[in-house]
């Protein structure tokens, strides 16, 4: 089940434990991606901390985390290469895997036709 933020994070949900990226949108409005700053596995973040950075030509900009959890995954690959991010955001692309403090808050985010009509 993908959720998605305001802020232009999408979330893939299995059970308590959630992928994490920046959706196509984020990625058309930043332009090609040449650098990423992902956070440490182990680290806790509270809802819309900043938990990873992403440079493009244009602008740099902040990836918020989109609920309270702890990392367990973070994607190597797109800080090896970054185009990935732009190839694939909602796939390859994805950026740190979160586990939930509390499952039930995924229901608060926006599901796909809220995200799509806040971007309209």
């Amino acid at each position: 089940m993908l959720k998605f933020t305001a802020e232009h994070e999408w979330l893939e949900l299995d059970g308590d434990v959630a992928t994490v990226g920046i959706t196509t949108y984020a990625v058309e409005q930043l332009g090609d991606l040449v650098f990423v700053e992902l956070p440490e596995v182990g680290k806790s973040f509270a809802k819309n901390d900043d938990a990873a950075t992403v440079e493009s030509v244009k602008a740099a900009s902040e990836v918020y985390c989109p609920l309270d959890g702890e990392i367990t995954a973070v994607n190597d690959a797109i800080v090896a290469d970054p185009s990935l991010i732009n190839s694939d955001p909602q796939g390859a692309g994805w950026f740190f895997k979160l586990k939930l403090k509390n499952r039930a808050d995924a229901d608060g985010l926006l599901d796909e036709a809220a995200y799509k009509e806040l971007i309209a």
